[in-house]
């Protein structure tokens, strides 16, 4: 890959810095664009580093203020899936309408032929159409987030560490002098600390409500459903003396519903919001390797496509099926596309 004028999308962290000097080094113009999505300190200091970054490479650098939508799209999405019962992925949406969305937008409008991240993922351009694969290195892959792009998007699409391990771009890095730090990111970006049940209770009041077991006898009380999630067992305020799980949250009549482990377990879910990569939803069943969240091992289904939803039957019960979390479907390490948990 080489030739073209692309923006790198910059974090002001160890990956997208190398994105960029990988992509100088082989023969692109080179820009530096980074996304404002929210007022904090941390914020700030991220911006002060892509601008160090754009500098050390000589690059143009871009500060995109995207804050009122990120708001809109992610933030404000995030608390009302709580609000709801469900669980939600705020990278999955953040990928579709902000970075691959209204960023990209913008890196076009900027006249870029493409817009490249620090992403690691593969993507390759066979028989008319682009394959989004697992990245080479296994315990840093991100096609998960992925799955919602489209053959439109990847187009204008560039995923430079696809090839590469986490060690070999620390390496690249600390040989250019890259001013980047190796701390881990944080999983919801706008939350400091994962201190997500105190940013909630700041933005909507918490309702208290029954906790029952799967008989409907109440064991106590909960502060909010958004308190609760799939599978928790501790930090509900209660004490038994056998060990249950919140195995179901009832929005409808603000419950939360308490069972033993092996209640956790689902053989069969339902999804919304089908996406496919390649942009066809295949025309019978298929068998695929399905992963109900982001740290989870890859499962053998059997996926049956309906329109804009799935029906997906697992050979093995899966623990801890949480609505509102991205299901994706692979075949191999190819990414065949991916859905919402609805129940």
């Amino acid at each position: 890959m080489t030739g073209g004028k692309v923006a790198v999308a910059l974090s002001g962290g160890l990956d997208s810095s190398v994105a960029a000097l990988f992509l100088k080094s082989v023969g692109y113009e080179v820009m530096g664009i980074h996304m404002q999505l929210w007022d904090s300190p941390r914020s700030e200091q991220q911006a002060h580093q892509a601008e160090a970054i754009c500098h050390i490479l000589k690059i143009p650098y871009y500060l995109v203020d995207l804050r009122q939508e990120f708001k809109l799209r992610v933030v404000d999405y995030f608390c009302r899936e709580y609000q709801e019962g469900r669980t939600p992925n705020p990278c999955v949406t953040c990928n579709r309408y902000i970075k691959f969305g209204l960023l990209l937008d913008k890196a076009l409008s900027f006249s870029a032929d493409y817009l490249a991240t620090g992403h690691y993922a593969n993507l390759e351009y066979a028989e008319d159409s682009y394959r989004l694969y697992k990245a080479a290195d296994a315990g840093k892959d991100q096609s998960y987030f992925l799955y919602t792009l489209s053959q439109e998007k990847l187009n204008h699409i560039i995923f430079p560490l696809g090839e590469y391990t986490k060690v070999e771009v620390q390496q690249i890095a600390k040989q250019a002098g890259l001013p980047t730090t190796n701390k881990p990111s944080q999983d919801i970006c706008f939350i400091s600390r994962k201190n997500y049940r105190t940013f909630l209770q700041k933005r909507f009041p918490a309702k208290a409500g029954e906790i029952v077991d799967t008989k409907g006898t109440i064991l106590g009380h909960h502060q909010g459903i958004a308190t609760c999630t799939i599978g928790q067992r501790h930090g509900l305020g209660l004490a038994f003396n056998e060990p249950l799980y919140v195995i179901r949250i009832e929005p409808e009549y603000n419950r939360v519903v308490l069972g033993a482990e092996k209640e956790l377990y689902s053989q069969e879910l339902h999804t919304e919001k089908l996406n496919w990569i390649s942009g066809k939803a295949p025309c019978q069943p298929i068998t695929v390797m399905a992963r109900i969240r982001y740290k989870s091992k890859d499962a053998s289904a059997m996926l049956y496509p309906g329109d804009n939803c799935a029906d997906v039957c697992f050979t093995r019960p899966q623990k801890a099926v949480t609505p509102g979390q991205a299901i994706v479907f692979y075949q191999g390490n190819e990414v065949l596309g991916g859905s919402t948990i609805a129940n």
